[in-house]
């Protein structure tokens, strides 16, 4: 599906590094496999939500010499610098300013087992991908 919502636009690639290593996927590994493909600086995009929980990720101080994390502030999130570790309160200088579009792939997933159209939530190629494989579906007689 990923695939298929950026097939008209070469600014995004799909790598599925992920999907190929065995066992429990770290983005510390994640990371070093791209720096290892000389990809240049690392930039990742994390949520506001998941900020909080970045010093519980594997090798969190690995993380914090070789990515460049930006933050983004997701509707209605706020973020509360002063709980954060010294080291994690920089980041503050690293949050960008998006259009806020309060749209999640629960609420699809939801929509679609209720039978509500998803148009406009997704891009049209995986309206349709879900659609023809019957993706999310509630259980039972259609």
């Amino acid at each position: 599906m990923c695939r298929r919502a950026i097939a008209d636009n070469r600014q995004f690639e799909v790598d599925d590094i992920e999907l190929q290593r065995p066992g429990p996927s770290y983005t510390i590994d994640t990371v070093r496999q791209l720096t290892a493909r000389a990809a240049g600086p690392i930039y990742w995009l994390i949520g506001a939500d998941t900020l909080p929980q970045l010093p519980t990720w594997h090798e969190p101080a690995a993380l914090l010499r070789e990515v460049n994390f930006v933050i983004m502030a997701r509707p209605g999130w706020h973020i509360d610098w002063a709980s954060l570790s010294t080291p994690y309160q920089s980041f503050r200088q690293n949050v960008v300013e998006v259009a806020q579009i309060d749209i999640s792939a629960t609420d699809i997933r939801a929509r679609v087992a209720a039978g509500l159209p998803i148009d406009y939530l997704t891009p049209p190629e995986v309206v349709r991908f879900i659609k023809e494989h019957a993706l999310y579906r509630a259980a039972g007689p259609q």
